[in-house]
């Protein structure tokens, strides 16, 4: 599993123009599945979501995680993660999760961040959603499991 996290204060995601889910400060996770994942993988991509130190500290280093500044964190699927851009100028999602297994694993990790964090949004599975956010830095990192 791959998320491509951005530090945010503040992050929403829309579908059909009415808003599902919204955070302030903290972690927008754009989230790809790939073939092969499975539950371990996104428990361990959980535990770098909310472990993950890009919050500054009082001498302004990155020391903090998103439980330790209290954050939200708002997942949102995006199969487009999974893509392989190494050849061509189209890209090839082989690599991808099949549709029925990302949900049920994206559904998964959301399920598990509800139970281990009080403040998790998400967009919805396979909609075509408008995120908007407030990067805070810009801070933005790929993290894999």
């Amino acid at each position: 599993m791959k998320a491509l996290i951005q530090r945010v204060n503040h992050a929403s995601v829309e579908v059909e123009g009415r808003e599902v889910g919204a955070i302030d400060r903290g972690l927008l996770a754009l989230v790809g599945v790939e073939q092969g994942d499975d539950e371990a993988a996104a428990d361990k991509l959980l535990h770098k979501l909310l472990h993950y130190r890009v919050f500054g500290d009082d001498q302004g280093k990155m020391n903090r995680n998103l439980q330790q500044v209290d954050g939200g964190l708002l997942l949102v699927s995006q199969f487009t993660l999974a893509a392989d851009t190494r050849k061509g100028l189209r890209p090839s999602f082989s690599c991808a999760a099949p549709p029925e297994a990302g949900e049920r694993l994206f559904h998964y990790l959301l399920d598990r961040a509800r139970a281990a964090w009080p403040r998790v949004a998400s967009g919805e599975f396979a909609a075509n959603m408008q995120v908007s956010l407030v990067n805070d830095g810009p801070v933005t990192f790929l993290l894999e499991s």
